[in-house]
């Protein structure tokens, strides 16, 4: 497949996940950007998510940070270069290299993180580089150098489709990584292929399976290394594979003994039924052709680490690595964490996937980069970096293209440090973030669109990421900020770069540098591209060399591993609880994560309307037993609360969590929804090896909040600040809705909401209002030369109209007799124009319509409406959803 610039538009590379899909961008003659999948690229063959579908929606400027500012004063990018080097320098001058930290991220380019680690480890000499990617896949990173010798991710996408088994262990990949779902769902249509699923939740995922693990929080190892028994004791072990390509199976098997003695054992502590434990177990012995992938419900523990050298051990047991349809597979959860990994974005790597403790790879990268002063030890990681900024240990950080007061756990932790650091510098895209509020200089960063470089997907795949779109303002490319302020602090020779082409032939030329086969990185073949070729790069997977010219699929096929004795290694694992138990203050366990259709912390998927369709406010998901319990209702508010914080949002009562869970997303920050912050409630207990935070495991309680009102309004502009306890900002198509509720007594309810809505201010505009003092209702409307410009509804309790019918009406120009007549009361005269939420949001297929269809006889399975509504047939991560409705509606 040829790459750049052709008759069918630009071909570029999505930002969101690890997939890593190929798009084709199409400039349209109405000004606007039309973003397609790419049937020929090889991660996605044409398939796209709801997210990647909505990208060319995302693409606007209005929130854009597009100049320079030091403070809140427009600076020229000369000053605020200048300030930076000024700053680091000083603070260098003063308190030596370790009191200066970068914290970047997987939503930078390979080119642009190449040369951040460059300046920090080989030129300000410190390690104090680390990555939001430590929050995701850190963990598996460390699985693999245990196993491996190297952080080298064995297989490839295509052994999803190749495989007859494939087990899920942590992985929702039906939202977080849908297309490599749909790649399942279709090799399981066309053969005999089984899906297991591990994780505590009754995901969406779990739903299409042949079998759902729900196990108890923290025990993974055990039930992982009870399969390590069970294969041993019913045959399965490949000894001579062992013999001539492995160590440490003894040990292995010995503390799966200790540990997982038998079935029932393990049924017992997992907290699963016997039944469905010797199925999973028979299933996985009995299949040669088996893939285990996982996600961040195996990395984000404090034991991650061994989770997934528990996974890994029994691929090598049984010599099931190496092969087609066969081996352990890491989901990355962001588009550039491997291409991270391979620069030595962690504050533990160095670049090319040289070792930072090996004193003959510090050696090498010296003299490669001519580098003053290598960094000797490892940097702060993540968690304790802004623990050190905390503490004053670092006086200055850099932080590029990610949002730590949102993602970060123990979040208003960060915040504190932020506040108490000399120097904070953001790079970022948007102007308004919970993270820069606290930057004493913003320097404006290209976006997605805009950016011209590479990223490496979860199976090794390098794919070009081009730009399509002009930069806006001043906005420059993070490796040329990056660059332009190493010149200023003396390394101009070091960073003279007059494009990312040239970064990439540099780092090309690093992993290929005194590499004779003995590392794994190898990006050799691509030595001495000029722009030229650089621009038409198709994808390729590492490594890439004489040896494999063309790339390669898969590593191991020959046996041979990275360690000193170039065998793999089974790594005895001995199960850990979480660091910290539930207790009788906090006695509910917090597992944290995705929706479907939002990504991180909103700052781009927000601006599509559609993707906040389906999940508009923060949730608290419960167990019906624990919300009785607690004394929480459904669809009421709810507070989590923790030894580090306390979150506000809306209950959802379903039986897919276990009794004595409760999950929250972690989207939501302080721009879109008021205390919802889940972050800020996440223990900072890390992995001790991987530094990888608990995000699954954080013990909480949850208590409802005291309600004396509920409300919502409705407008066809933004509002300003509301004053109200929670408050949560859903854009639409014409009109912005903000759901609202408070704690103390109804106030004057006519003033408020005349000032609110600007009625106050505009006799000529007609004003609609009922009030009900006694029952605590109160609804009000703002209309403009008959269209509606704004309305309000407030009750005692959160029993208040839908909300679709009444969105539906900003739509119109003019409201007809019969909705003015009937505006108030919230719903249509006729039931059937009621509006209802998107299901399928890659075509706007709204929950009604399916119902309607399925009523009239029209669908009797997902099929049928796929072939009448559309939905369900992109990315499929709606099809469990479309699913439940079928029977529901089936049912009635």
């Amino acid at each position: 497949m040829r790459g750049g610039d052709d008759a069918e538009g630009i071909r570029t590379t999505c930002p969101y996940c690890g997939v890593g899909c190929g798009l084709i961008a199409r400039n349209t003659a109405d000004g606007e950007v039309r973003i397609v999948p790419d049937p020929a690229h090889p991660s996605n063959f044409g398939r796209l998510c709801s997210k990647g579908a909505a990208l060319g929606e995302t693409l606007a400027t209005d929130d854009r940070l597009l100049y320079p500012e030091i403070g809140e004063e427009r600076v020229s990018w000369d000053t605020a270069l200048q300030a930076v080097a000024t700053g680091f320098s000083r603070v260098i001058a003063e308190h030596g290299p370790e009191a200066v930290a970068f914290y970047v991220s997987g939503q930078l380019l390979t080119e642009d993180y190449y040369v951040a680690n460059k300046l920090m480890k080989g030129f300000i000499g410190c390690a104090n580089i680390d990555t939001n990617s430590r929050l995701c896949m850190s963990s598996a990173v460390i699985g693999h150098k245990r196993a491996f010798g190297a952080d080298t991710v064995p297989g490839c996408y295509e052994d999803l489709e190749l495989a007859d088994l494939v087990v899920l262990c942590g992985s929702n990949a039906a939202w977080c990584h849908p297309v490599l779902y749909q790649r399942m769902m279709k090799a399981r249509e066309d053969g005999a292929m089984r899906i297991v699923v591990i994780d505590p939740r009754r995901t969406a995922t779990a739903e299409g399976a042949d079998l759902h693990l729900p196990l108890a929080p923290g025990t993974d190892t055990v039930l992982w290394n009870g399969l390590l028994n069970y294969l041993r004791d019913n045959g399965r072990a490949d000894f001579a594979f062992l013999d001539r390509h492995c160590s440490g199976f003894g040990a292995a098997l010995d503390a799966a003994r200790r540990s997982a003695p038998s079935i029932p054992a393990v049924a017992t502590i997992c907290g699963l039924e016997e039944t469905d434990v010797a199925e999973f177990y028979r299933l996985f012995a009995a299949t040669e052709r088996v893939v285990s992938a996982y996600s961040q419900g195996v990395n984000q523990s404090s034991a991650g680490s061994d989770k997934v050298n528990a996974i890994i051990n029994c691929h090598l047991l049984t010599g099931r690595v190496g092969r087609p349809g066969m081996g352990p597979l890491s989901l990355t959860g962001q588009p550039n964490a491997m291409g991270g990994r391979e620069v030595g974005g962690l504050a533990t790597t160095l670049a090319a996937h040289l070792d930072l403790a090996d004193a003959r790879h510090r050696e090498l990268v010296a003299g490669f980069w001519k580098a003053p002063r290598v960094a000797s030890r490892p940097g702060y990681k993540a968690v304790e970096l802004f623990e050190a900024v905390a503490q004053g240990r670092v006086k200055a950080v850099w932080i590029m293209a990610t949002n730590p007061v949102v993602s970060l756990p123990n979040a208003d932790r960060v915040i504190e440090a932020l506040q108490r650091c000399d120097l904070v510098v953001v790079s970022d895209c948007t102007r308004r973030t919970d993270t820069t509020r606290y930057a004493n200089i913003r320097l404006p960063a290209l976006t997605w669109g805009e950016k011209d470089g590479t990223a490496t997907n979860s199976e090794r795949r390098i794919s070009r990421q081009r730009a399509f779109l002009a930069p806006p303002g001043e906005a420059r490319p993070d490796w040329w900020i990056v660059s332009e302020v190493a010149k200023r602090m003396g390394y101009t020779e070091a960073f003279r770069y007059h494009g990312p082409h040239e970064i990439f032939d540099e780092h090309a030329r690093l992993s290929a540098f005194d590499n004779d086969g003995q590392r794994d990185f190898d990006l050799g073949g691509l030595i001495g591209m000029d722009r030229a070729a650089y621009d038409t790069l198709s994808p390729v997977q590492w490594p890439i060399n004489g040896g494999n010219p063309e790339g390669r699929s898969r590593l191991f096929t020959d046996g041979i591993f990275y360690t000193p004795d170039r065998k793999a290694r089974l790594v005895p694992i001995e199960p850990r609880a979480p660091a910290n138990p539930t207790c009788e203050d906090y006695p509910l366990v917090l597992n944290t994560g995705r929706v479907r259709d939002h990504w991180h912390t909103m700052t781009r998927t927000a601006k599509s309307v559609r993707l906040s369709q389906h999940t508009g406010e923060p949730y608290i998901e419960v167990h019906p037993r624990d919300a009785a319990a607690h004394g929480v209702q459904d669809d009421a508010l709810a507070e989590v609360s923790s030894r580090w914080g306390t979150m506000l949002g809306r209950v959802r009562v379903s039986e897919g969590v276990r009794p004595g869970q409760v999950f929250v997303p972690m989207h939501w920050n302080e721009q879109f929804a008021r205390r919802a912050r889940i972050d800020a409630v996440v223990n900072p207990v890390v992995d001790p090896l991987s530094g990888e935070p608990e995000f699954k495991h954080t013990p909480v309680r949850l208590d409802p909040f005291p309600v004396a009102w509920y409300g919502f309004v409705i407008a066809s502009r933004p509002l300003a600040e509301i004053v109200a306890d929670y408050v949560t900002v859903i854009p639409g198509r014409r009109a912005y809705r903000y759901e609202i509720a408070g704690a103390t007594a109804a106030r004057e309810w006519t003033a408020w909401s005349r000032a609110l809505l600007g009625h106050a201010t505009a006799s000529d505009r007609e004003w609609l209002e009922y009030s009900d003092t006694a029952g605590g209702a109160y609804r009000a409307a703002c209309l403009d030369a008959g269209r509606l410009e704004a309305c309000l509804f407030v009750s005692r309790t959160h029993a208040l109209p839908a909300r679709d019918w009444l969105l539906s009406l900003f739509e119109r120009d003019t409201l007809s007799d019969s909705e003015r007549r009937h505006l108030l009361a919230g719903r249509a005269a006729d039931r059937s124009l009621d509006a209802s939420r998107v299901v399928c949001a890659c075509f706007n297929v709204s929950e009604e319509a399916i119902k309607t269809l399925v009523r009239s006889g029209a669908a009797r399975d997902v099929g049928d409406i796929g072939d009448r509504l559309k939905a369900g047939t992109n990315c499929g991560s709606c099809i469990p959803e479309l699913r439940q409705l079928l029977a529901a509606a089936t049912r009635e």
